[in-house]
């Protein structure tokens, strides 16, 4: 699939990761749709993206964005929106661009966050984030949809020579600062562009954090490097078992049973 040339949604298109996703799809020659919240974030993405006017809050106004993409890129956040935030975007986006998706065969790249299945640290315990997030990932994973879930450290905290990247699995930096691991904004944006069009990247989960040395050329190898989730798995290979799917809200019990 490396020389596959796609039409690519962006979700969250205006973040700090969104827009540099944007900028490396286009760079790969890929076709960009970009989905914002109103025609004047529209105007601010860079020139060759077509922005799509939608709300993943709003799932009636998702039919134009998802409309015969080959692929969706998903970098929401809920930015600071407390637990109602949390459950409407990082994971109510996530259901909302499946749902719209329907029978369309769409690959998804989706970023969630290094630490994602720690339930008990303070930031969890306040904002339900990680609990949100990970249950979006599940959603991905039930969807039976080719995906890569990348979770990355802490954003642009990098050295100056940092840019080595190592993938990890199993989630076991639960820090809760940059000691978790750092990576750049730019080198997220180009693993989630990449795993696209890698076949060693499909179904596989993994932390994404930089070491000190030069970033590699090729991205194959790492993802070919990792395990890939469990075929029918919710959560991502390695991952602690923490949150029994039997002690779910009904509402999530009920999106899950939709999606399968």
């Amino acid at each position: 699939m490396k020389d596959d040339k796609l039409t690519v949604l962006v979700v969250g298109a205006t973040g700090s990761i969104g827009r540099l996703v944007v900028a490396e799809a286009l760079r790969r020659g890929h076709a960009v749709r970009a989905l914002v919240r109103s025609a004047d974030k529209g105007r601010r993405l860079p020139a060759g993206a077509t922005a799509i006017v939608g709300d993943v809050t709003r799932p009636e106004t998702l039919a134009d964005a998802v409309a015969s993409v080959d692929a969706v890129v998903l970098t929401l956040g809920s930015d600071g929106a407390g637990k109602a935030g949390a459950e409407s975007v990082d994971y109510g986006g996530v259901r909302a661009i499946l749902q719209a998706l329907g029978d369309q065969p769409a690959r998804i790249a989706l970023m969630t966050a290094i630490g994602v299945t720690d339930r008990i640290g303070e930031y969890n315990r306040r904002t339900e984030a990680h609990d949100w997030k990970r249950r979006g990932e599940r959603l991905v994973r039930a969807s039976g949809r080719a995906y890569t879930i990348v979770r990355p450290g802490w954003f642009d905290y990098n050295d100056a020579d940092q840019h080595r990247l190592t993938l990890l699995q199993g989630d076991t930096r639960h820090a809760g600062d940059a000691s978790d691991g750092v990576i750049a904004r730019q080198q997220i944006a180009e693993v989630l562009v990449a795993s696209l069009t890698s076949d060693a990247a499909i179904g596989k989960t993994f932390e994404l954090v930089a070491e000190h040395g030069p970033a590699q050329e090729s991205l194959d190898p790492l993802f070919a490097a990792l395990d890939a989730d469990r075929p029918g798995a919710l959560d991502a290979v390695r991952d602690i078992d923490n949150m029994p799917f039997s002690e779910e809200p009904q509402r999530v019990r009920d999106d899950f049973a939709a999606i399968r």
